[in-house]
């Protein structure tokens, strides 16, 4: 069974930085998109960014782009999330998620996450 551990949540003020990183194991292919999602309080789980097993496609929510940056490093079945710039706005649990092929956008398209990280940024 895939599991997925992520790590490196926390508490930032406000136009800090946080890197996420969340490792893979059990996983039975080693091709495989992963991405990276968020819930915050009374809110909808909501996409943050994916990336192909390739590295050649990423893709980001118009919330983040130019703040955020996903990352891979396949030989660690790792996946990262860079995060600068942080606005209390981005305050959530933060899952990852992977899935068979091709990265993908929404939540429905992923069939293993990990259990979650708090990232709370204050003003």
């Amino acid at each position: 069974q895939v599991q997925l551990v992520e790590s490196g949540g926390g508490l930032v003020q406000a136009g800090g930085s946080l890197r996420l990183s969340c490792a893979a194991s059990g996983l039975t292919s080693s091709s495989y998109a992963m991405g990276w999602f968020r819930q915050a309080p009374g809110q909808e789980r909501e996409f943050v960014s994916a990336i192909s097993w390739s590295v050649a496609i990423t893709f980001y929510a118009e919330s983040v782009k130019g703040r955020f940056t996903i990352s891979r490093d396949n030989g660690k079945n790792t996946v990262y999330l860079q995060m600068n710039s942080l606005k209390p706005e981005d305050t959530a649990v933060y899952y990852c998620a992977c899935r068979p092929g091709g990265a993908r956008r929404e939540v429905a398209d992923f069939n293993s996450w990990g259990q979650g990280t708090q990232v709370t940024v204050s003003s």
